[in-house]
Parts: C-alpha cells; structure tokens; sequence
C-alpha cells in the first residue's frame, strides 16, 4: 500500500495510467476549470437508461446507512461507457492521475478532517479486501470502476453530497466529447 504525505490518505496498489469520468460535458468543464468534484454516498446510485433500475454498490444494499463518500471514475476508455451512464456527452480523461489523486485526497481531507480517505479499483463478484465499498457484484463489471472513498473515523449515516474543488485541473486532463 502506497501512503500519502497523511496517514488517513493512501492509495491501495498503484493507480492506473489515466483515468476517465463520462458524464455531461455542463458538469465536466466545471471539473476541468474548477476541479469540482461531488463526493456522494453510494445509496445514490445512477440509473440504467434501459432498465430504470438502480445501480448500487453491494455495500448499500446490504446496509443502507453505509457511512462513506465516494467518487467514481473509470480506468479504461470504452464508447459504452457513454451509454451506462444515462445523458453522457463527454469525458473528462485524467492523464496525470497521481497528481489528481493527491490533490482529490487533500481537498477531501480539508473538507472532511476526521475522515480516512482510500483509493482503489472496484472488485466485481467477489468481495474485496477493502471492504464492502469496493465490492460490486459481477454484472457491474463493464464499468471497469476507480474508486477514490473516505469514511469517518466514528460511524455515521450520510447522505448528503459534499462538493470539493481541487483547482484547475486543464494541465493534467482534457475533456472528449462523444463521438457521434
């Protein structure tokens, strides 16, 4: 496990060469300018286009008071991630992701003080050592999912987002749009 320059901040292996957000391209130029990032719990989950179903973490089906905050990006680049996530237009690709995940992990910690903070790729179909927040089940697998997650250090519901901002990030990223 690599640690950070603070105890509570570590990244769980090594962090894979870029890394990709598909959402509204709105939402992405606020991340690329800004460095605007909403941390949510995982009971608010994204919404299948083609079913209507929820897409939820295994943890906040099991225990629906998961006391943690996440942020999720992908680790591949794959046009059907446009699709998963209902009304994507663009990705933010993330070419410096070291820097990225220092700056995510100290603007969390700023933000939320008494949280540890941990950042790891998803395991689909089998439990992770990390826990239940890394865990999905196997049909989720297409996601190929990086997932940054802090918790606090006493136990607690959460369900409010928390919005942080790590700064401009148009060094280290760009923004691609969808390709028709």
């Amino acid at each position: 496990m690599t640690s950070t320059s603070s105890p509570v901040l570590a990244a769980a292996g090594q962090r894979p060469a870029k890394l990709y957000r598909y959402s509204h391209h709105t939402w992405l130029e606020r991340s690329l300018s800004l460095g605007e990032f909403r941390l949510r719990a995982p009971l608010q989950g994204l919404t299948m286009p083609q079913s209507g179903k929820q897409i939820l973490p295994l943890a906040a089906k099991q225990d629906m008071s998961a006391g943690y905050l996440t942020l999720s990006l992908a680790h591949a680049w794959d046009d059907a991630l446009f699709d998963l996530f209902s009304g994507a237009d663009a990705c933010l690709v993330i070419h410096d992701t070291e820097e990225f995940g220092e700056r995510i992990h100290h603007a969390a910690q700023k933000t939320l003080p008494s949280w540890a903070g941990i950042d790891a790729a998803m395991s689909y179909g089998m439990p992770s050592p990390l826990g239940a927040a890394f865990s999905k089940s196997r049909q989720s697998a297409p996601e190929r999912e990086w997932l940054f997650a802090w918790r606090p250090t006493q136990a607690m519901p959460i369900f409010n987002p928390v919005t942080i901002r790590i700064g401009s990030v148009e060094s280290i990223a760009e923004i691609r749009l969808r390709s028709a």
